[in-house]
């Protein structure tokens, strides 16, 4: 997985709350295999007109965002089901993170696990970078993880985000890496625990002990 350090890039606004997981990519897709992209079902019927047509106000759809691998967002984003899909077709499409004031709690599991940022900042600062992308005050924000902060323009804004998490996109470590990152210390409790509890350790038949 890529590492997360910073990203300076494009921004689109997704002016929505409770945009959820059924949303993010209908369920009829998820048929396709992983390999062949879901970026293109991504907000499918959202995006789309009652006759089928992308509606070209729709802010994912816009010439003037197009490009973006940011995208802000209100509040309770990724609620719903628990389809890792959702994170799959924001990655495919090109985003690298997400800023919202909330997001449901699985979403941002599998969005750390996929390399994507689910930075959550106050209801306030999220409408504001939404007024300010939707006008065109401003087009690119710029993320430093380390510092977790949002920089838009001449503003500075703070997200949080779980310290585990941050660790993880740091390194670009998925929970496998993080475990094996632990491993001498896991060998240091095992050893420590086996000279201590001698009992507690299962032996194979025929070992002599």
């Amino acid at each position: 997985m890529r590492p997360f350090v910073s990203l300076q890039a494009p921004a689109c606004p997704l002016p929505l709350a409770n945009v959820d997981t059924d949303q993010l990519i209908p369920a009829r897709f998820m048929r396709r295999p992983r390999s062949e992209g879901y970026g293109p079902f991504l907000l499918y019927d959202l995006r789309r007109r009652a006759d089928g047509e992308l509606d070209p106000d729709f802010p994912v759809n816009a010439e003037a965002y197009t490009g973006a691998e940011i995208l802000v967002a209100r509040r309770n984003f990724g609620g719903g089901s628990s389809r890792e899909a959702a994170v799959y077709a924001l990655a495919d499409h090109g985003f690298r993170a997400v800023i919202a004031p909330s997001f449901g709690d699985i979403f941002a599991s599998s969005a750390i696990k996929n390399g994507l940022l689910p930075a959550r900042v106050e209801d306030a600062d999220a409408e504001a970078l939404i007024a300010a992308l939707r006008s065109r005050e401003i087009a690119s924000l710029a993320i430093d993880l380390p510092k977790q902060t949002i920089i838009a323009s001449d503003a500075t804004i703070a997200f949080s985000i779980d310290p585990v998490w941050k660790r993880q996109l740091l390194n670009g470590w998925d929970d496998i890496d993080l475990t094996l990152n632990e491993a001498p210390a896991i060998a240091a409790f095992r050893a420590n625990d086996e000279r201590a509890r001698p009992w507690s350790t299962p032996r194979r038949e025929g070992s002599g002990s």
